[in-house]
């Protein structure tokens, strides 16, 4: 008997906690079902911030171009299937249950992690789909990252933060080497971040990648102007996505002529382009995956441009590893009460909620102009926040607003 969906994501979910850096055993997987990256023209999005709503931005223009588009994106909110999509219907239950027991051999014996696993699934799936073009965000720095098994028609890297400094490297300039590590030959690579410094060491890093490939060929790279922004219809909120489009239009106008959609189409993909939890707002639910400190400095900008219903109730949980200390600081100019949490997807990779009591009773901290409480027991804290009128913000981590949105049936 195959295995069932529930039975899949069972045998799955558990290599979650592994990570594991470069590119073999993801190749091993796609060999043995037919190499289909190689089948599927690919674009590929990478950076700290924006990569997802850029992936979302350019797979819409070319659905309205007449491509069939495959979407890779992660994490998911709420439904795994959420990251793996053709012409934005997600990839059936049959099929991951299919894709895994086709895998399962392979999986186990090269103890294959979740995303390699995953990522072979995405472009199996697309091919048995019939995607024409593939938008490929990549999961984890880049170099070394499942996804950069594709040669794609462009890459890109959005913008260049702190995150994920455990793997990719303690400061900026490492964690820009590793993202620029996804820059192929004959493919342009084009750079959305504004700061020059950091421009010049992804330029540099883009050129020892594409020679560690060919090392006759320099790389093509494309930078996009510091106040590049889109100025046409927008359908995602928040100031920070005027720049994120204007990478995605970057992205596109850097594609070979047959692939590249006309302004018509890119006028309508970016008027109607929708990600979920970015400025999400729902009735007096407000989401924003907001994860590191870009990201919530991000989220504040946008909430004194919203103005949001006051008083404003956030309902925050935030991975461990993350600079939570300065995300709570910055949180704290936005809204008038805070609940600190534990998501229970995020439970054992979640800040320690002692050594935040602790953090929230120290008195050399930054004075605070919210209320703030921790409240451990997430369903005691979402039932907490809800109580008064305004707006409640989620927000801290894709497990934060995936698990609010599973309870609330969004």
């Amino acid at each position: 008997m195959p295995p069932t969906y529930e039975q899949a994501l069972e045998f799955l979910f558990p290599r979650t906690t592994t990570i594991k850096f470069g590119l073999a055993t993801t190749r091993a997987l796609l060999k043995s079902v037919g190499d289909p990256h190689t089948v599927v023209p690919s674009i590929h999005i990478g950076g700290t911030n924006g990569k997802g709503s850029v992936c979302t931005l350019v797979a819409a223009a070319l659905r309205e171009a007449g491509w069939r588009v495959g979407l890779y994106t992660s994490p998911h909110l709420v439904s795994f299937r959420e990251r793996i999509r053709v012409d934005e219907v997600p990839i059936s239950e049959a099929a991951v249950a299919m894709w895994t027991e086709r895998l399962r051999p392979l999986i186990l014996d090269r103890r294959a992690t979740f995303f390699e696993a995953t990522t072979a699934m995405a472009f199996a799936d697309f091919a048995a789909r019939g995607a024409e073009i593939a938008v490929v965000e990549v999961g984890l720095g880049g170099r070394l990252d499942s996804t950069n098994v594709v040669r794609p028609l462009v890459s890109a890297v959005t913008k260049i933060e702190r995150d994920h400094m455990k793997y990719l490297g303690d400061t900026l300039e490492k964690i820009a080497g590793e993202k620029a590590g996804i820059a192929k030959p004959g493919a342009p690579f084009v750079i959305g971040e504004r700061e020059p410094e950091l421009v010049e060491v992804l330029r540099r890093a883009a050129h020892r990648a594409v020679a560690r490939l060919d090392p006759s060929a320099r790389a093509d790279v494309r930078v996009l102007p510091p106040g590049y922004e889109w100025a046409g219809p927008l359908a995602l909120a928040g100031p920070h996505q005027r720049r994120n489009a204007g990478v995605a239009y970057g992205v596109l106008m850097a594609l070979p002529p047959r692939w590249r959609p006309d302004g018509e189409a890119v006028v309508r993909g970016f008027a109607d382009a929708w990600i979920p939890a970015r400025l999400d707002r729902r009735g007096k639910w407000l989401f924003d995956v907001a994860h590191n400190p870009d990201g919530i400095r991000s989220l504040v900008t946008a909430l004194e441009a919203l103005r949001p219903l006051r008083p404003v109730h956030g309902l925050i949980s935030i991975l461990g590893d993350k600079e939570w200390p300065d995300m709570l600081v910055q949180l704290d100019r936005a809204i008038d009460r805070g609940v600190l949490t534990v998501a229970p997807t995020a439970a054992s990779r979640g800040w320690d909620a002692a050594w935040l009591r602790r953090w929230l009773g120290e008195p050399s901290r930054p004075p605070a102009r919210a209320a703030w409480t921790l409240v451990p027991d997430f369903h005691a804290a979402l039932r907490e926040v809800q109580q008064g009128a305004g707006t409640v913000l989620v927000t801290g981590s894709f497990h934060t607003v995936g698990d609010v949105m599973g309870e609330l049936g969004f």
